[in-house]
């Protein structure tokens, strides 16, 4: 029984509007942290984006949860297509080949960046971040390094351990990066271990995984990946598409429950819950649902973005605003901006908050010179002029990063595939050797 493919762009639109929320989060961290409280004190009233809902928009980290669910859905994507197809053959040329594109496709663009930091910061570029006030700029802003050698040793090393411990110290943004890169490759084995499987036994393995990374308190990134995939499966069961298109209650009445119900979840906040009624009940409703020494923020934003996403999956209309060429155009550039935005937000945008000198250092009471009082905030005004005006800046230079570099990096991929690959003149070679030999 043949199924008609879904529009599948929403999902860039998806990816296109977590790369905003991912901006937003580190915004709020570096200048205004009581924000990730439900209010900013017990006996004070919640300031607007403190409230549920809204407060998803700033909090920011059901981005990286999107991250994982979209990469689970399109890993999924082709090989799935074509084992329902009958071609379990091609699924595995076309998981083979993802699987090895994959890599440099991630690894080539994120060097890049990353030895453009390291570039830049041993001019001092981020100095002022350093001495600003606000806990989340210092954490993140590497100082120099003043002897060459050590520079260089330096950088090999956070090249190398972005991809092994999760940890960057020109670019800390890049700690998700490993666990995405591991995520598709968590498709891909499942993919390729049940190419052979009925479809609905996968979409059961694919739920049992869920479960178990449920169990295994992973919920930013295990329960996506695979919670994405069983999406992907069954946007492409006939049954359900004949019986969704059968249907207007479920877009109409389910969709936006989902979403709303979704959203609430993805609400609670990070700091202090027992502030406000509404999150003090989520906190001990978690002992109840959650396991053991969960990340209950995390777990929270976890499973809301589930609902959220089933909501998206039962209604076109929201699949059609998430397909709208802006988001689109935010999804096209969404990994430039991941890539890029921690840096000019320590650099230009704190420059035109701080400005561009530092405090002078200060002599303790030792007799000792130390760092001088942090550097202040703007004022609003200020704070608000800059703000559009920086965010016009990043995604433009995000722009010219996915015009340039990306093409180079998928062009370099591409050639060492095209090497690497067996294109089947190999085969050819083999079986003539093998043939027997004329008597």
């Amino acid at each position: 029984m043949s199924v008609r493919h879904e529009n599948v762009k929403w999902v860039d639109g998806l990816r296109g509007l977590a790369s905003l929320l991912v901006v937003s989060t580190h915004i709020a961290r570096a200048f205004d942290e009581d924000l990730f409280r439900p209010t900013t004190a017990p006996d004070l009233p919640p300031r607007v984006m403190q409230y549920p809902f809204l407060r998803v928009l700033v909090q920011g980290r059901i981005g990286v949860s999107i991250f994982s669910l979209v990469t689970g859905y399109v890993c999924a994507l082709k090989p799935i297509r074509q084992c329902r197809a009958g071609k379990p053959d091609e699924a595995f040329v076309s998981i083979s080949k993802s699987a090895f594109r994959r890599i440099p496709r991630l690894v080539l663009p994120t060097s890049i960046a990353t030895t453009i930091i390291w570039f830049i910061c041993q001019f001092g570029v981020f100095e002022v971040a350093n001495r600003a006030e606000g806990w989340w700029l210092n954490y993140t802003s590497p100082n120099i390094t003043p002897m060459i050698g050590e520079a260089i040793k330096s950088l090999i090393y956070h090249l190398i351990t972005t991809w092994t411990r999760s940890w960057n110290i020109y670019d800390p943004n890049q700690w998700t990066l490993l666990p995405l890169l591991k995520g598709a490759f968590l498709i891909y084995v499942m993919l390729f271990a049940t190419a052979y499987v009925k479809a609905r036994y996968r979409m059961m393995v694919e739920l049992a995984m869920f479960v178990y990374y449920y169990i295994s308190n992973d919920s930013a990134f295990g329960m996506q990946f695979f919670f994405g995939a069983f999406l992907c499966d069954l946007s492409q069961h006939p049954g359900h598409v004949a019986w969704l298109a059968s249907r207007k209650w479920p877009g109409r009445v389910l969709s936006p429950l989902l979403i709303i119900f979704g959203l609430y979840l993805a609400s609670y906040p990070e700091l202090n819950p027992d502030f406000m009624p509404w999150s003090n009940y989520m906190l001990q409703t978690s002992f109840l649902i959650f396991p053991k020494e969960a990340e209950i923020p995390r777990f929270y934003t976890g499973i809301g973005l589930l609902f959220i996403a089933l909501g998206i999956h039962f209604s076109t209309f929201v699949k059609n605003v998430l397909s709208s060429q802006h988001l689109l155009w935010f999804g096209k550039n969404s990994f430039a901006v991941y890539l890029l935005h921690g840096t000019l937000l320590r650099t230009l945008l704190v420059w035109m908050y701080f400005g561009i000198h530092t405090p002078p250092d200060i002599i303790n009471e030792q007799g000792q010179p130390a760092p001088g009082p942090p550097l202040k905030l703007c004022g609003r005004a200020r704070f608000w002029f800059w703000l559009p005006i920086w965010l016009v800046i990043l995604y433009s230079i995000a722009n010219l990063w996915t015009k340039h570099v990306d093409p180079w990096c998928a062009r370099l991929t591409q050639k060492i595939e095209k090497y690497v690959f067996d294109d089947g003149k190999d085969e050819v070679e083999k079986n003539n050797l093998l043939s027997p030999l004329p008597r």
